[in-house]
């Protein structure tokens, strides 16, 4: 589809949207000038679209009330990949809302399918089944908090938020939002906490109310909103704190010890070192327990040395007599 078109056609979903949409809001989410938002809404008029222009302060577009777009025709791979999606986005918790919304939704594009796609449809959904169920329930944010909160990171607006914590605490807070991030079954927002005067990431799902503040901000240059949840969920304070060497690159290391449980500084060669040999990196998590660990540094297969905590050597050592043991063992009969 033309870049234009495509424009035109997402301006029709705007105002579809409805109420008034400023000239100046519409050429900020089309990322045109108001010229061209202009030359656009003409173009739905010309289409038999009833594109209204609303004058003064607060003036700009809007549908003619009672105006709906025709009926959704969707493709054969494009009904598959629309219901592909809701099942992938609810089973995974990135579908927000709750699940009678994607429930919904996806009666509502199956009763505009054609029979002999719906029967198909129906065949390869009841007969899907996925290998690796997840680990824990998602938690998914109410879209009152998750789409006002996009918005504010899009546009740099400060929010103010009711959130309560892990332990129960409820506070108020003033956040400048830098990225809304799903990971895991859960949706973080990493934010300048105002009220901390610290940057923070909060659970959407413990966020009671979102409310936009006037004025803006501008994020700091370089912000990576994903990494910074990452290394915020490896380093939550837990009983253990535990830190190796490990002979290995970050990248290698993260196959065994992803960034949101480990965090891996890759380590400089010492002088005179073999520019050959392989790197070590120093890896630092936290954890509860550590009966884990054995069996995920012994699935790294490379060289690793302990440094903390000294229970973590203990543990090991008994994995590998277990091992050994049982590779001695001889077979029945």
């Amino acid at each position: 589809m033309a870049r234009p078109l495509a424009r035109v056609l997402t301006l029709l979903e705007l105002l579809q949207s409805g109420g008034i949409r400023t000239v100046s809001e519409l050429a900020d989410r089309l990322d045109v000038d108001e010229r061209t938002v202009r030359r656009y809404a003409q173009q739905l008029i010309d289409l038999d679209v009833p594109v209204e222009s609303v004058r003064g302060r607060y003036g700009g577009y809007r549908l003619a009330p009672g105006y709906r777009l025709p009926p959704l025709m969707l493709t054969d791979d494009e009904a598959l990949a629309v219901l592909l999606g809701l099942v992938a986005g609810r089973r995974s918790g990135l579908t927000a809302g709750t699940d009678t919304a994607s429930e919904t939704a996806a009666a509502k594009i199956r009763r505009v399918l054609p029979e002999r796609l719906r029967r198909r449809l129906d065949a390869l959904l009841g007969s899907l089944a996925f290998t690796d169920p997840p680990e824990r329930p998602a938690a998914v944010p109410e879209p009152a908090v998750l789409l006002p909160m996009a918005d504010a990171v899009h546009h740099h607006r400060p929010v103010s938020i009711r959130y309560t914590a892990g332990d129960g605490r409820r506070s108020e807070r003033t956040l400048h939002p830098y990225g809304v991030v799903a990971h895991a079954g859960r949706w973080y927002v990493t934010a300048a906490d105002l009220s901390a005067g610290e940057d923070r990431t909060f659970r959407l799902d413990r966020i009671s109310g979102v409310r936009t503040l006037s004025g803006s901000f501008e994020p700091p240059p370089g912000i990576d909103p994903a990494q910074r949840v990452l290394t915020g969920l490896a380093t939550v304070p837990y009983r253990h704190e535990v830190t190796l060497r490990i002979q290995g690159t970050a990248e290698q290391i993260h196959t065994r010890l992803p960034a949101s449980v480990a965090i891996v500084s890759e380590l400089p060669s010492p002088g005179g070192a073999d520019p050959e040999a392989e790197r070590w990196s120093r890896v630092e998590l936290r954890a509860e327990r550590l009966d884990w660990l054995p069996a995920v540094l012994a699935s790294l297969d490379r060289p690793f040395v302990i440094e903390r905590p000294a229970e973590l050597r203990g543990l090991v050592e008994a994995f590998a007599e277990r091992l050994a043991d049982s590779a001695r063992r001889s077979p029945p009969g």
